[in-house]
């Protein structure tokens, strides 16, 4: 069996220093097995992607448990396949019946334990032992379930639901087959077997499912990661680091009052009812948390912790069905230093299990470097932080946090980036109380690029305004990936939407032909809504359109073809150890394409097709206005691009054999699509009455 790669500790130490970009730089240099992996739950390239990219976030996240070179592999393993079941469990993620063939087909109707067995151990290719530490079963509980894997998968397969053998020697199959039997014992089978025609006929089967396994899953080594496979994961990446230094609008200051016009109004506020709106108009700067408070959404709580001099203020809580919102201030005593929560990095919620859901994941909220309040004091930040909403109504939090982060300015003294910890041990106790939300059922579809769009459900709950939807996937040759929103206008005021609060939606609401999504927007206090005014923004789209181009590597280069109504350029085929193939259009003025979806076919000196793929790929961003960014400057202004496409301009691929020494001959360029990005100035108006 052969035993999977281990990463240098020296590598481990760097990677928790350096961040998200070195778990992504680990996955890009392990992709291909865990592709497979992946595909072994998944066959579908939109899941695989949704797959990588929340198993970076939880690797990102639980980077703090990996202490040793050993264990660093078997660790990424484990978070890797909890994702899988997550995903494949999600029946909103999983592919059609007709994507998943001949054993993988098979692999879905085994038990999960069984399953992952199987995988584990001749997709992945650990040993028993590993496989074992990874379900956490013994090993000799790895064999009993390999074998009753196996059993169930010859019965899938058609040879039989039974054994007939004796059954004092089913356990030793698997090792002899493995040839890691004890000599003894080996002797004593094969003397058995001789002897034992139903034993003959019971092993032969045995072998010849696992025989199939091993040819289809040895014939996944040759599955490719498709061309822009972690440019799209790392794009969704990017994203979530352009929240992170985007800059909200500053937001003024109210003037102090008099400490008389103070009195008078509390005099004559409990005759009025004008108190609790003044009063926190008077008492509380930061204008979010103020809203919620005047409108009785949450209360004040000012529960603090204090670590080696970094005092950590827990200001008020707003909880519904969405998510549970906080609201923090932290303070340096001794220095200027600005700190922020961050939940994915040292925010442990001790009593998660018991008292939060664990079918909605926490949103993300960009820290507001530049409001006012936050530019005051160069040792104070004032921010919020979402938590997983509540099971119960009512509950208490326990708090755990471990790990502070904190806010740097660059050279250009705009951009304000996490390098830093403050690493410590603040905890608290929260008491919360869930507050209603109001649901509206939408029955309303439209059009978006001939693709039907149907509006479901408006949810209005405190801390946010979600917008459900579904997408139809009947059409083959196009399909819509993602649809991005501007925002909705609802009694007049327009809710902007947060267009990285997009999710899939639970499984039991998805219909045929649909896939489900939810989109949240800013939230709408104190108002019934009367009619919703849906403002679209952006499409992504994928174009399924098959070619290929043949290659030949004695001819001389660059030679062109068109494709997509582009005309592409093969500048450079250069065979060797690795064999060198690159491709360019520069041209991206009106250009259909965003980036491509291919595939080079290699054969060895002998002709058999042989090889994998990596690529390295150059591009431009282009905002909607037109406005081209380059991906050198570092660092890119993010905060001032608006709705990004991303050009690939050149795709340099390296063509490696399966044998060390082995050169690849590129024989095909193969083409399944491409990628889009469209604006979209579409208004749905949807009635509430």
């Amino acid at each position: 069996m052969m035993n999977p790669a281990k990463i240098d500790p020296n590598s481990i130490a760097t990677t928790r220093e350096k961040g998200v970009e070195s778990v992504v730089d680990w996955f890009e240099q392990h992709k291909h097995s865990f592709y497979i992996l992946g595909w072994s739950y998944l066959s579908n390239q939109q899941q695989l992607e949704e797959l990588f990219y929340r198993a970076i976030i939880k690797a990102h996240k639980e980077w703090h448990r990996i202490k040793s070179k050993t264990s660093f592999e078997m660790e990424v393993t484990s978070i890797f396949i909890h994702t899988c079941r997550e995903l494949y469990n999600d029946r909103s993620l999983q592919a059609s019946e007709e994507t998943r063939q001949g054993v993988f087909k098979a692999l879905d109707q085994l038990k999960e334990h069984e399953k992952e067995a199987l995988v584990l151990t001749y997709v992945k290719r650990f040993s028993q032992e590993e496989s074992a530490l990874l379900l956490q079963v013994t090993v000799a509980k790895i064999k009993e379930l390999l074998f009753s894997g196996i059993q169930s998968l010859r019965n899938e397969m058609k040879y039989g639901s039974t054994f007939n053998g004796c059954k004092g020697y089913h356990k030793d199959y698997i090792d002899y087959l493995e040839r890691k039997l004890d000599r003894s014992k080996k002797i004593d089978l094969e003397v058995h077997i001789y002897h034992c025609q139903n034993c003959q006929e019971d092993l032969a089967t045995f072998q010849d499912v696992m025989l199939t396994i091993s040819d289809i899953t040895g014939g996944m080594e040759d599955l490719h990661v498709p061309s822009g496979f972690m440019e799209n994961v790392k794009a969704r990446l990017a994203e979530d680091e352009k929240r992170r230094q985007q800059k909200n609008k500053n937001r003024k200051k109210m003037g102090s009052v008099l400490a008389s016009v103070f009195v008078f109004v509390l005099g004559i506020g409990f005759f009025t009812g004008a108190f609790t709106n003044l009063y926190y108009t008077w008492t509380e700067e930061d204008l979010e948390l103020r809203a919620f408070l005047q409108q009785d959404l949450g209360e004040r709580l000012n529960i603090e912790a204090e670590n080696d001099g970094v005092e950590i203020k827990i200001k008020s809580v707003i909880a519904d069905d969405i998510q549970t919102l906080v609201f923090y201030e932290i303070v340096d005593t001794k220095e200027d230093n600005q700190y922020v929560m961050d939940f994915h990095n040292g925010v442990y919620i001790e009593n998660q299990h018991e008292i939060m859901s664990n079918l909605a994941n926490p949103m993300y909220y960009l820290p507001n470097f530049e409001s006012d309040i936050n530019k005051e004091e160069k040792n104070v930040y004032k921010g919020k932080m979402s938590l997983p909403p509540l099971k119960t109504d009512n509950g208490t939090i326990k708090l755990k946090i471990t790990k502070l982060q904190k806010l740097v300015r660059d050279s250009s003294n705009q951009n304000i980036m996490n390098t830093e910890e403050a690493i410590g041990e603040w905890y608290f106790e929260i008491p919360v109380t869930k507050m209603p939300s109001t649901e509206y059922v939408l029955d309303e579809e439209t059009e978006i690029e001939g693709i039907p769009v149907r509006f479901k459900k408006l949810t209005i709950a405190p801390s946010a305004t979600i917008l459900q939807y579904g997408i139809n996937t009947e059409q083959a040759e196009k399909r819509i990936d993602v649809l991005n929103f501007d925002n909705l206008e609802v009694n007049n005021k327009k809710l902007k939407a947060d267009i990285y609060g997009r999710s899939f939606v639970d499984s039991a609401q998805q219909e045929m032909n649909w896939y489900t999504f939810q989109n949240r927007f800013d939230p709408l206090i104190g108002e019934k809504p009367k009619e919703v005014n849906v403002q679209f923004g952006s499409i992504h789209l994928t174009f399924e359109d098959q070619k290929t181009i043949e290659l030949d590597a004695t001819q001389k280069y660059p030679q062109t073809f068109e494709y997509a109504g582009s005309t592409i350029s093969i500048d450079k085929i250069e065979v060797g150890q690795p064999t060198t193939v690159v491709i360019s259009n520069h041209d991206i003025e009106n250009r259909a394409y965003d980036m491509l979806q291919f595939n080079i076919v290699g054969e060895d000196e002998n002709g058999n097709e042989t090889g994998s793929m990596e690529m390295n790929s150059e591009g431009v961003i282009i905002d909607k206005k037109g406005n081209k960014y380059d991906l050198n400057e570092i660092p890119i202004p993010f905060e001032k691009i608006e709705r990004p496409r991303y050009f690939i301009t050149v795709q340099n691929m390296k063509l490696h054999g399966n044998n060390t020494g082995e050169k690849v001959i590129p024989k095909r360029l193969e083409f399944y699509g491409y990628n889009t990005t469209k604006y979209l100035d579409d208004v749905v108006k949807i009635s509430l009455e």
